[in-house]
Parts: C-alpha cells; structure tokens; sequence
C-alpha cells in the first residue's frame, strides 16, 4: 500500500516532477501546485479557465497550462501572468494531456467525448512546433488521455482510456507521427515511463483501484494498491525512484458527469500517494 503524502485536493491531475518538487494541476480550483516532499503545497499558477487540465514546460523553463474545456494552451509568463501560447481555437473544447519533448515539440491530444456514438473515436493529437504551427499528426483515438515519450524521442505513448489501451507512434524527425501499434492491451490514464522501458499507469486489479507497472506487451510487472481511484502518476524524488499517485474518490457505479459534479463541488477527496519502485524516472514527461 502506498503512503499519503497531501490530502484535501478536489481532483489531482497531471503529475509531474520540477525543480525538486511535484507539481499538478488541482481541477476545481483553477490552480497548479508545487508540493515539496514533506507535503506543503504552494499555489504555482491560478488559470483564468475553468479547469487546467495538465501541464508541462517548454525548454527555456516556461510553463504551459492546457484549458481543456476553453480549448486554450497558456503559457506563463515572467510576472506569473498566462497567456495564450498558441491558436488551437480551430480544434474545438475538450482538449487534454500535453507532453514536451527535449526539442521543444509540443504534443496536446483532445476529442475527449464522454459519449460518442456507437463506434465513434473522436479523439486527436495535435503537434505544435517552435514557429507556432499546429498540425493534426493522429486521429481516431478513443478517449485520448495521458502520453509519453521515451528518453530516445523516438516513441510517443498515447493512453486511449475508452478503448482499454495504450497506444504507440513512432516519432519522425519533424515531430509528426506514424507506425501506429498497440503497446499495451491495458487501460491507461496519466501515465510515467521507467529507466528499464515500463509504463506506470493507474489501473484497477481485482481487489481495485492501484497503480500498475506494465511492460510493452501488457504484462503487469507491479502494482501499487490504492484505496480510492487514481488519475495520473510521475516518478520522482530525489533519485527519481518515488512514484507520486494522485487519487480521488471516483465511483465506478455512476456516471461521469456525476462523478465530476460530486469531485469539484462536494467533499475534497483528492490524494497525493507514494511508494518506492525499483526504476527511475525516464523520458517526458
């Protein structure tokens, strides 16, 4: 069983280790915090959205905040002021996930509809490179939610939440991608890559919610129980072998909109959990 390192979050998403600390993003307040490991929290950004969905940096330190309701991507500023990074109005609300490569290339994914049609994968990943230009580079994902991208830039990992999946593209030299293939034929959310290739990723086991460790193929190497459901992960600490889970009282047996309801607005059940793992930290994010 893991430890719980803060309480008191509404929904913890997008976890990523900074500068020596964990940062996320706290859906219900607008806010993305800092927490040290001793568990103080410090507020690192307030958006002017309604939810920052996810967060990541580009390589000269800025922070970036993806609105995903609003379909903005904002960029934070010297004065701690957000601003519009790129012109992503063409695609539409529901944006998700971001990752950053080393390079600086940009990857946002979206289309995330709670109920599509029967057969129906609206889901997306743009690319945004350092000109400003956004492409579409994949299409037809269903329910697209956290990526990453091995320490070789060569691979990016997509966790396609509503086809029970992780999916991989390989990278081309101009960030777009091809040779689409499944990685995984496991459920993904907000998801970290190890030194030695694995994938943590939360998850449910038979006894429920946990955190998994999964090898390419699908084979769960470990896991990490929880007791309420996670929603993203990221190694890091000081030799980079934490696992940092955040996990809120998600409830299987209501539906999505219910359940967001009841997460943003009623008790704050959100959790930042830890446990020790056998590799570190690799790749973005």
């Amino acid at each position: 069983m893991s430890d719980v390192l803060l309480t008191g979050l509404k929904i913890g998403e997008s976890a990523r280790w900074h500068e020596h600390r964990l940062w996320l993003a706290n859906w219900g307040t607008r806010q993305v915090l800092a927490v040290d490991l001793d568990g103080n929290a410090e507020v690192m950004a307030t958006a002017p959205t309604t939810l920052p969905f996810s967060i990541d940096w580009l390589p000269d330190g800025r922070l970036l905040v993806v609105a995903g309701p609003e379909g903005r991507l904002l960029r934070q500023e010297a004065d701690g002021s957000l601003t519009d990074h790129a012109d992503l109005t063409g695609l539409g609300a529901g944006l998700n996930e971001i990752v950053v490569t080393g390079r600086g290339d940009i990857y946002v994914n979206g289309g995330t509809d709670f109920h599509p049609g029967a057969g129906e994968a609206p889901g997306f990943v743009v690319l945004i490179r350092a000109d400003g230009s956004v492409r579409r580079v994949a299409d037809g994902l269903a329910f697209p939610n956290g990526m990453a991208v091995t320490p070789d830039e060569g691979t990016l990992i997509v966790s396609e939440s509503f086809a029970g999946r992780l999916t991989a593209f390989d990278i081309r030299p101009d960030g777009t991608l091809t040779g689409r293939r499944v990685w995984a034929p496991l459920p993904g959310d907000g998801i970290v890559l190890d030194a030695e290739g694995a994938v943590w990723t939360p998850g449910w086991t038979e006894r429920g919610p946990a955190c998994l460790r999964v090898a390419e193929g699908g084979e769960v190497l470990a896991t990490v129980p929880l007791d309420r459901a996670g929603f993203a992960c990221t190694l890091g600490g000081e030799d980079g072998r934490t696992l940092f889970t955040l996990a809120a009282d998600w409830r299987m047996a209501d539906g999505f909109e219910d359940n967001l309801e009841r997460l943003l607005t009623g008790p704050e059940t959100g959790q930042v959990c830890t446990a020790r793992t056998p590799a570190a930290h690799a790749g973005h994010p």
